[in-house]
């Protein structure tokens, strides 16, 4: 019974520390859908499908936690955003919503190593570096 208890405890605990999608969509339909779209649009701040590809869901709950200090690491060139009343675990969700919107992320690409390759050119005899993709 002791261990069953325990168990219990550790179960209810961490489900609370994560993420919940269902809740974050909540999150975005009553503070971020004003400004921000799903899928295109002419929203004021980008479209999440886009923040989605590009941001760790990390990145995603810092920035929407203190938007001022963090725009410029965003290489955003200004911030409109408000700083939200929400509680830890609203950030969490919205975030975790927002990274489900795009499953596939832009650091999943891999890159094709480059070559390089020395280009001779006739007229004058000089030698170039090109880099290309094998």
């Amino acid at each position: 019974m002791k261990k069953l208890l325990i168990s219990l405890t550790l179960l209810i605990s961490t489900t609370t520390l994560m993420a919940d999608i269902g809740a974050g969509e909540k999150v975005y339909k009553e503070n971020c859908a004003i400004c921000h779209t799903i899928n295109g649009g002419g929203g004021l701040g980008p479209d999440f499908n886009m923040v989605a590809y590009t941001r760790h869901k990390e990145e995603i709950e810092h920035y929407a936690k203190d938007p001022y200090s963090l725009y410029k690491s965003f290489r955003y060139s200004a911030n409109a955003m408000p700083t939200l009343p929400l509680e830890d675990q609203q950030f969490k969700d919205v975030a975790d919503y927002i990274s489900s919107l795009q499953p596939f992320k832009k650091w999943m690409i891999k890159k094709q190593p480059s070559k390089k390759m020395i280009v001779k050119n006739e007229e004058n005899n000089e030698s170039v570096e090109v880099k290309t993709r094998t």
